[in-house]
Parts: C-alpha cells; sequence; structure tokens
C-alpha cells in the first residue's frame, strides 16, 4: 500500500486535504488511516486525476511528410506533462476498412506508449460496409468517430455526415473539422494565384465564417440526425455563438478547444524569416477578440474540453516545405507536454479558472465524454491510481532544448511558467517526476465504453 500523504486532492466540485491510498494501481481510499508500506510527501501541492488529451496526432502523414512524434515520444512528452491518457485518430484510408485502420494504429501504438492511450475512428469512407464495421469498433472499445468537412482525401459531404451522426447516435460522439472545405479550396488558390504565398496568408484562406459557417451546418445535421457533435479545436467567436445558438435549443454538443487559440493570437504569422510557419495549423490562430470569446466562454461554460490537435512538425525541413506556398507548410503544433502548464498558466494564475475547473477540463470531462469515467477523470476509490502531484510554486522557462517532444521549436518559446507537475504516477507507479520520464512504456490501451455525452 502506497500512501500520498498531505497534499489538498482536486476534484472538479471542490478539494480536500486529505492522504491517497493506493494498492494494486487502484485507489484504494482517499483519506483515513489505513497501514501503508511506503509514501510519498506532497507537502504543499495538489493532487489531480490524471490528465487527458482526446486530440492527438502522432505518426501521422501530412503534406508529403511525418510528424516528429511517434507514439513513443509523444506519449513520454504527454506524460512527463502530467497527461495520462491521450486518445489518436485511427484514419480510415479510402478503399479500406475501419479494422485495417485500427489494426495500423495498434501496431504504430501498442508497446511503445508511456502513458495510456485510445483511438478515435476518422471515417472518410462512409458506405454499407463501414457503417457495419461500427458494432465491432464498439466492442473494441472505440467510441467516439471524426469526420471533417474539409481536405479532399478525408472530408465527407453532408450526406454521408447525416448518415454517421444518425449510425453513431447510441454509441458516442463524432468528432468534426469544422471548415468549409470548397471555401478554402477557392481561397488559397485566389491568394496564391496573387502572388500571395507566405505563411501570413494562411489565416486569410481561412477567415472567421470558414468555420462558423460550417459549425452551424455540422450542428443543423447533428440535430436532423439526433446525434451527438463534438465540435473539434474551435477557434472563432463566432463559431461559439452558433454552439450557444444550439444549445440554447436543447442540442447536445461537446466543445473543445486548445490552448493554442487561448494563447496565442493572428500576430504570430507575422514573424519575419518564414517564423509564422511554425505557427500555421487549421483552422488557424485567430485575433484577441476571439481569443478573449473564447476565454469568456469557459467562464459561462461554454467550453467542455481543452485539448491539443498536438501534431508536430520541425520548422527545418519540414515547416520549409511552404517556402513559396504556404498551402504546402505541413500543418499542425507541438503541444503535447506543455498543455497543463501553459492552461493553469493563462488561466488559473490569471484568475480566469478555478483549480476545480481546470480538473474539470483537463480531466473529469473528458473521461465522461469519451467512455473513461469512472475508471478515470476523478480521484476516487476504484479509479485507476493516474495521479499528478502539482506544485503549484515551482517554475520553469520554457525552451525547445529542454522538450520531451521531438520538434526543434516551441510555440511558447521563451515563456516563464509557474506551476508544474512534480510527480506523475500511472497505475500507482511513479512514472515521472520533475518533467522526465522515470518508467517508460507503462502506458496500456484503454478499451473505452459508450460516452455519458451521447
Amino acid at each position: 500500500m502506497l500512501c500520498i500523504k498531505n497534499g489538498t486532492i482536486v476534484g472538479p466540485e471542490g478539494r480536500i486535504k486529505a492522504d491517497l491510498y493506493v494498492e494494486d494501481g487502484r485507489i484504494a481510499a482517499v483519506g483515513g488511516e489505513l497501514p501503508f508500506d511506503e509514501s510519498w510527501d506532497a507537502e504543499g501541492c495538489l493532487l489531480f486525476p490524471g490528465f487527458i488529451d482526446s486530440h492527438t496526432h502522432l505518426e501521422m502523414e501530412s503534406a508529403g511528410t511525418v510528424t516528429a512524434d511517434s507514439f513513443a515520444s509523444g506519449t513520454a512528452a504527454a506524460l512527463a506533462g502530467g497527461t495520462t491518457v491521450i486518445l489518436d485518430f485511427a484514419t480510415q484510408d479510402r478503399g479500406h476498412t475501419l479494422a485495417e485502420a485500427l489494426e495500423t494504429w495498434h501496431r504504430r501504438a501498442d508497446g511503445h506508449c508511456s502513458c495510456d492511450y485510445g483511438f478515435h475512428m476518422a471515417v472518410t469512407d462512409w458506405n454499407a460496409a463501414t457503417r457495419a464495421e461500427l458494432a465491432d469498433m464498439e466492442r473494441e472499445g472505440v467510441t467516439s468517430f471524426k469526420a471533417y468537412m474539409a481536405y479532399e482525401n478525408l472530408r465527407l459531404g453532408d450526406r454521408e455526415l447525416l448518415a454517421l451522426f444518425e449510425a453513431t447516435a447510441d454509441i458516442g460522439v463524432v468528432g468534426v473539422h469544422c471548415e468549409l472545405g470548397d471555401e478554402v479550396k477557392t481561397r488559397v488558390a485566389r491568394l496564391l494565384a496573387a502572388g500571395k504565398t507566405g505563411p501570413e496568408w494562411h489565416p486569410r484562406s481561412r477567415p472567421n465564417e470558414v468555420e462558423s459557417l460550417a459549425v452551424r451546418r455540422c450542428l443543423e445535421l447533428a440535430r436532423e440526425a439526433g446525434g451527438a457533435a463534438w465540435v473539434v479545436h474551435l477557434s472563432t467567436r463566432e463559431g461559439l455563438a452558433e454552439i450557444e445558438t444550439a444549445r440554447r435549443t436543447g442540442q447536445r454538443v461537446l466543445v473543445e478547444t486548445c490552448p493554442q487559440y487561448l494563447t496565442l493570437t493572428e500576430e504570430v504569422y507575422e514573424r519575419p524569416n518564414f517564423e509564422g510557419a511554425k505557427f500555421v495549423c487549421s483552422p488557424p490562430i485567430r485575433s484577441e477578440a476571439d481569443r478573449a470569446a473564447l476565454w469568456a466562454g469557459i467562464g459561462r461554460g461554454e467550453v467542455d474540453i481543452i485539448s491539443t490537435d498536438h501534431c508536430s512538425f520541425n520548422f527545418k525541413r519540414q515547416k520549409e516545405l511552404g517556402r513559396g506556398d504556404f498551402s504546402k507548410i505541413p500543418n499542425g503544433l507541438p503541444g503535447i507536454e506543455h498543455r497543463p502548464v501553459l492552461l493553469w498558466n493563462e488561466g488559473v494564475s490569471k484568475g480566469l479558472l478555478s483549480a476545480e475547473e481546470f480538473c474539470r477540463l483537463l480531466a473529469t470531462e473528458p473521461a465522461k465524454a469519451f467512455g473513461m469515467y469512472p475508471r478515470k477523470g476523478e480521484l476516487k476509490a476504484g479509479a485507476d491510481a493516474d495521479i499528478v502531484v502539482w506544485d503549484p510554486e515551482a517554475t520553469m522557462r520554457l525552451t525547445a532544448t529542454d522538450m520531451n517532444m521531438l520538434t526543434d521549436y516551441s510555440p511558447w518559446e521563451g515563456l516563464q511558467l509557474r506551476g508544474l507537475p512534480k510527480a506523475v504516477f500511472l497505475h500507482g507507479e511513479l512514472a515521472a517526476e520533475k518533467g522526465r520520464v522515470k518508467k517508460p512504456c507503462l502506458g496500456r490501451f484503454v478499451k473505452r465504453t459508450k460516452s455519458l455525452r451521447a
């Protein structure tokens, strides 16, 4: 029996000063005076349930290259930063089955992960055979899905998206990349034809209405189908307004945003020497007005989850592929390691979030939304002993040279931060300490059940 003593246990609805007892990888008791064999002193620290990053892309092919982080490096970086579960996207290739996609992602991840992991299923080829496979996916513990409204090789049309919402209504949520693909394609072509080729033109190819109108259409289709929409990486105030309007009618909507939309603004694309390419992601980083609106939405409870959309590429030899044509810059940012500390500093330290709300957004709500609660998401008896010991006074200066992620830059380079994970326990094992993994490859596949939000 392990006793983590003298810490303050934080949940989504409150906190208590109590000892935490761990046995056989589970939480045996919260509080009380039980006999124990070893102890870990958490004096002055907060104890959170392991954080969950429900939107990552590891070992993903894009724009003629492959993401810098593998499942090995990405999950090690996640664990070092306090994340004990990641959910990646097994992506169906057109002309192939969901089962083939799932097998491919298992082959990439199994035995290599330092935190627990699971998969959403990205559906790109909707037909009768694909529909018939959904029950198999549920039996395999894959109970959430993804669809794209953009990207020629990935997107579904309205009729297909409607059918996907209908078919999954009793299983789980469908995450939707909400951008109007045809509009993006037209705008990109016009900009390039006008000689506007640098990264500063990327956000102009995807203005706010490209997202908000897609959000509106997505919600219309979900409502017609009786399905549950999960709006991924929300970036605009107009998109948030569409969601709030739908919710006032009683529609079920799960809303996710990401640290880049809460901490950065579109001026980053103007950086000289092609440095703006480091920040190219879709949807793009927006204005200060959008950033403020998202924080206000979080304050009103309109945002359910903060994930990373971690999709890492090096600046050299990868982002630089888009010199002379911004549309060829591999899209995505690295963030899997620093999401908790960034949100703590931008949210809790600035009075925009309580520690309890921080817990809800990073742990409890993703566990409920993606079929892992109560095994994950709260520190209660019987739950997995995935525990983050958080030191609110510890400090760091964020630099690319001191990261576990494999990219050659950080979007937040040089930022001085306060509040860090002092230790991370996975299944009761001290797996990471002071930003370094002590016990790699302890991660297990999480076979998930139905969403509590579907």
